[in-house]
């Protein structure tokens, strides 16, 4: 088994068909390992379409529980969703309604169960799960995803654990701190050691989210521990308007450019890297 593991994971496939279409371009031609599905959003069954024709591309779920709409019909969420149907797009707000209302935890379990059935109904295996905009570090949400995950063979989950002095040692110029939600990372991490899931152990892709571009890429890898770490990023093959509008400034086209480069791809074989899926990690003991 090789000292340096790395997953790379494209998030918030079936968001845009233009994600689909670079997911699809960078599993086959580049370093891409895994997908984060958004089972409910609008160009979810295309994304489902191509990866049962990638059996080699990983595939998780990428629960929604902001920043988009849910799976069940707004009228079942009451106040888990606004007046449009839609979830709310404050993280603050949502967490502290989430942490403080019992009725809204009883919704949010319900549509958490809805996604996961719908994963399940695309025949794909589950390699992994997460949350966008890592809202699984909520408490809540962390509790409701382990409990209800284990009715669906949930094996491992993303532990977005971003280390500042890695992200220093690659770019020396630009200044880092510790997140401040720290806590809820190692609290976290100590909640799928007692279920025994796996995760890897770092994640990056928070500080740099939207760019993580070929020079980011080949400054960072040569700083890899060893042990598992992610990578993650937001690949597409355009910049739709759509897109644009949910994600201003993210460079996704370049994100994709640096998924296919060839010489990074050589850099991670020179420096012993290994490219794994999340499938391939033991349980935690």
């Amino acid at each position: 088994m090789n000292d340096r593991r790395l997953i790379v994971t494209a998030d918030d496939f079936g968001r845009d068909e233009a994600i689909n279409e670079a997911v699809e371009i960078a599993h086959c031609n580049g370093i891409l390992t895994c997908a984060s599905l958004m089972v409910g959003a609008p160009a979810a069954a295309d994304a489902v379409a191509r990866a049962r024709r990638l059996p080699s591309l990983k595939v998780g779920l990428h629960l929604v529980l902001i920043d988009g709409r849910p799976v069940l019909p707004p009228a079942e969420l009451g106040a888990l969703v606004r007046a449009d149907g839609a979830f709310d797009d404050n993280q603050i707000r949502a967490a502290l309604r989430w942490f403080f209302r019992p009725g809204m935890r009883r919704r949010l379990a319900a549509e958490i169960r809805a996604q996961f059935e719908a994963f399940r109904a695309t025949g794909l295996a589950l390699d992994h799960v997460n949350a966008h905009q890592h809202m699984h570090l909520h408490p809540t949400i962390a509790r409701l995803l382990v409990a209800i995950g284990r009715d669906y063979g949930i094996r491992a989950v993303r532990l977005p654990a971003e280390p500042a002095a890695m992200l220093k040692q690659a770019f020396p110029g630009e200044r880092h701190r510790a997140p401040p939600y720290a806590p809820a990372v190692a609290a976290l991490r100590r909640r799928l050691r007692r279920a025994g899931l796996a995760c890897n152990e770092r994640s990056f892709g928070i500080a740099w989210s939207g760019a993580m571009v070929e020079d980011r890429l080949q400054a960072l890898l040569p700083h890899l521990p060893s042990g598992v770490s992610e990578l993650y990023c937001h690949p597409a093959t355009r910049t739709t308007p759509a897109l644009a509008a949910a994600m201003p400034g993210y460079r996704h086209a370049d994100e994709l450019a640096a998924l296919l480069n060839r010489d990074l791809r050589q850099r991670i074989a020179d420096l012993g890297i290994e490219l794994i899926g999340y499938a391939d990690l033991p349980p935690t003991p």
